[in-house]
């Protein structure tokens, strides 16, 4: 970046730079979405995600280079080992999904992460969730039964397949939180591109097909297209503040609308509609609730460290 044009950019507040970085990261994964679509009628989505997380991982290694061997200093193994796999089953389940339902139906239900992260930060983290916020997380999960509708004849069983995709992003967030303080953006991205690659093999090889020259440009492009929206959403929240940066992410859904209408001829009906519009509010409640028990939990204790200081 030339130096004028990054001072502009260092310009702006933290807020405006986190909100930019996540709009790109949104337009970047809806371009992505539509080639897994295209993709996933002529590849098994193992391969797919194989070839994911392989070029990805490539995609990073000149960033490591650049940056140096001690981005990659790390103690916790064991927890990218576990991030590597369940984000190898993410991947496999939305890239399944992606290619079975409409992508704003996708997008919309790829939003219940925070719903599932709620259960899970009781039961792994052990965290205390206040009755405000499991209603707000209910009232969610409502949102999803609207839009599914098991049971009825328009009923799609890929869109469970996004559902597993939202739980194993949730237990991605709930592992990133018991990582120490000193891991770096860089040196998570490269441990979990070289777990996942590793883990995505053997299902990979069991369905292989070579990709024709249409395929591997797609496969190449879904690989370095991921790997950029990963990272930018990483910076979207180091740069601003979360509570600000969050609620920018839902415009994935008005993107994943409009390209699903323009690439694929896709129409949402008015359950899709009412479910998406649950789920999200419910989402923005537990985000705005979480913020405002983190600064009310910083404030007690800077409130504690004065206290002891003065005395």
């Amino acid at each position: 970046m030339p130096q004028a044009l990054e001072q502009r950019w260092m310009g702006l507040s933290g807020n405006v730079r986190g909100a930019l970085w996540m709009i790109a990261s949104g337009l970047i994964f809806t371009v992505m979405a539509i080639a897994i679509r295209i993709l996933g009628h002529r590849l098994d989505s193992f391969q797919i995600a194989f070839f994911r997380c392989l070029i990805g991982f490539i995609a990073i290694l000149p960033l490591v280079g650049a940056y140096g061997i001690d981005v990659l200093q790390t103690r916790s193994l064991k927890i990218h080992a576990l991030r590597g796999l369940f984000g190898l089953i993410s991947m496999f389940a939305s890239y399944y999904a992606i290619a079975r339902i409409p992508l704003a139906s996708y997008t919309a239900l790829s939003f219940t992460r925070p719903l599932f992260a709620t259960i899970l930060a009781v039961v792994v983290l052990h965290e205390i969730v206040r009755w405000r916020r499991w209603t707000a997380t209910l009232v969610g999960f409502v949102g999803v039964l609207v839009m599914v509708r098991p049971g009825a004849e328009t009923f799609n069983s890929a869109a469970l397949f996004a559902l597993m995709d939202s739980l194993s992003i949730a237990f991605l967030i709930t592992l990133v939180k018991r990582l120490p303080p000193g891991e770096t953006a860089l040196g998570m991205m490269f441990y979990f591109g070289v777990f996942s690659t590793i883990a995505a093999l053997p299902p990979a090889l069991f369905v292989w097909q070579w990709p024709t020259a249409l395929e591997w440009s797609l496969l190449i492009l879904i690989g370095v297209l991921g790997a950029l929206s990963q990272s930018f959403w990483i910076r979207a929240y180091r740069a601003g503040e979360a509570s600000v940066v969050a609620p920018i992410d839902y415009l994935r859904l008005l993107f994943a609308g409009i390209a699903g209408y323009l690439a694929f001829a896709e129409t949402v009906d008015l359950w899709t509609v009412a479910g998406a519009a649950i789920i999200v509010a419910s989402t923005i409640y537990i985000a705005r609730r979480e913020a405002r028990v983190r600064r009310a939990k910083a404030a007690e204790a800077a409130t504690a460290t004065g206290g002891a200081a003065a005395s």
